[in-house]
């Protein structure tokens, strides 16, 4: 289920017009990292990696329609960020990711 929500967020930022070709480049090498750092914890915090995926979703699909609802883009993206809160010190490399895509979306006018 999570390689397959990732793949989807991928499909959807490839084919999105509204982002210019670097900030697309630079979610896309986010998202690759951000698979790597979840693969292992799905054995073991499924429910919790089922989340960031979907926060992290939820927030490229309202950046990508975030001249409807800039509201909604913005609070995707803060539940994004608020998703991974909980691994700050276990795994900060997943933290990191998380944030930097974020930023990156935020970065966007979101």
């Amino acid at each position: 289920m999570i390689p397959e929500r990732i793949a989807q967020i991928e499909a959807t930022l490839r084919t999105s017009a509204h982002i210019p070709e670097a900030t697309r480049q630079e979610l896309l090498d986010l998202l690759a990292g951000l698979k790597t750092e979840v693969a292992p914890l799905v054995a073991t915090h499924a429910s919790t990696v089922d989340h960031i995926t979907g926060s992290a979703d939820a927030a490229v699909q309202a950046a990508v329609r975030r001249e409807e609802q800039p509201e909604e883009a913005a609070q995707a993206v803060e539940g994004l960020a608020a998703s991974v809160r909980d691994f700050e010190v276990s795994h900060p490399r997943l933290v990191q990711i998380v944030d930097r895509l974020a930023v990156t979306l935020s970065n966007m006018g979101i």
